[in-house]
């Protein structure tokens, strides 16, 4: 299946490990040209490299939480590619904790980068991206918001994220609303139980990284954790015209863990 990703050119933020370099990859693979953020310069460079380097990729150090990151960005992906088709928000996530043991400092940190940094990110992309209505399906845009299970139902540790992500997903629903009628989508993924760096931190914590892993998989019902891969194919079918008409929508990408319609 063709998903119509050559030379279409995209934006991943938190794109030098995990989530955003899985999806980056198979955008790259797939013929698109992208711009790759991290928080360091020799990371972004190293996931540029890695991903085939010049001309179709270049890497950015940026940091979502900073206020002047989310133009750059754009404005760097425009001045190199010419355009922007589309954009995935990917950040680390926040820290661990509880709603009463979370310092307050650390809950305005996460909201820089996860929410208010977010909405930025789509701001601008969506600046960029003009009036696409009359461009039909090839010709539209996309903002895709790398969220967590966390917007369908709490997880236990996860305060932050239980509590930011739920609002950034109800936010990017509000803006598909808003910017269907200019021919831009605005999609949102679930991820869970992928076999990440992050995740395999969160299991860590628990004392006996192996046995929280095996608890974790027993309550999937496919009995593992997902592979970046697995998550990145995801993404980059919802961010190219092959999912031409889906918007508005929140995808889980979670082995079947979430047990909510």
């Amino acid at each position: 299946m063709d998903l119509g990703l050559r030379d279409r050119v995209y934006l991943v933020t938190g794109a030098t490990r995990g989530l955003g370099f899985a999806t980056a990859r198979v955008l790259v693979d797939d013929g698109a040209r992208v711009v790759v953020s991290g928080r360091s310069e020799e990371n972004a460079a190293k996931a540029a490299a890695e991903l085939g380097g010049l001309p179709e990729v270049i890497g950015i150090a940026a940091d979502n939480a900073d206020s002047g990151s989310a133009e750059r960005l754009v404005a760097a992906a425009v001045a190199r590619f010419g355009r922007l088709d589309g954009v995935l928000v990917s950040v680390g996530g926040p820290p661990a904790g509880s709603v009463l043991g979370v310092a307050d400092d650390q809950w305005r940190d996460a909201f820089e980068s996860v929410f208010l940094g977010a909405i930025r990110l789509a701001r601008a992309a969506a600046e960029a991206m003009g009036d696409r209505s009359g461009a039909g399906p090839e010709g539209e845009g996309v903002i895709g918001f790398v969220l967590s299970a966390s917007v369908a139902e709490p997880i236990p540790g996860l305060a932050v994220s239980n509590g930011l992500r739920p609002g950034l997903a109800m936010a990017a629903k509000t803006l598909a609303d808003e910017l269907g009628p200019r021919g831009i989508r605005v999609v949102g993924l679930l991820p869970a139980r992928i076999d990440t760096d992050r995740v395999r931190e969160l299991d860590a914590l628990s004392g006996d990284a192996a046995a929280a892993r095996a608890r974790q998989e027993a309550g999937i019902p496919l009995r593992r954790y997902g592979a970046p891969e697995e998550f990145g194919r995801t993404a980059a079918f919802l961010l190219s015209p092959a999912a031409s008409y889906l918007t508005g929508i929140m995808v889980p990408v979670d082995g079947g863990a979430l047990r909510g319609l």
